[in-house]
């Protein structure tokens, strides 16, 4: 698996494109972010989703229980915490 460092205009965290299991990924790391950085970086991935195929995987340094609400009509997600404390958070579009 190759990840890509992609553009994506206004982000401030570096933001990567890979396929993994026939899913295509994007992925960035707040971890070390401060409020609102997290959630604007966010919001504007979850733009880069366009189909059931893609997934946004963010990590974070506690669960961005704020974000979810704000996205819950178009999106849902899975949060596991890490060893580390941090969170992995992936977002995908909603199934109807």
């Amino acid at each position: 698996m190759q990840k890509i460092k992609i553009e994506v205009p206004r982000a401030t965290l570096d933001i990567y494109s890979y396929e993994k299991d026939e899913l295509r990924f994007f992925e960035f790391d707040a971890t070390r972010c401060q409020p609102p950085e997290p959630m604007v970086n966010t919001m504007l991935c979850l733009g880069l989703i366009e189909n059931e195929n893609d997934r946004l995987l963010g990590k974070f340094f506690h669960e961005p229980a704020p974000l979810y609400d704000k996205v819950a009509d178009k999106f849902t997600h899975s949060a596991t915490e890490l060893e580390s404390g941090d969170f992995e958070i992936i977002f995908q579009l909603k199934e109807y």
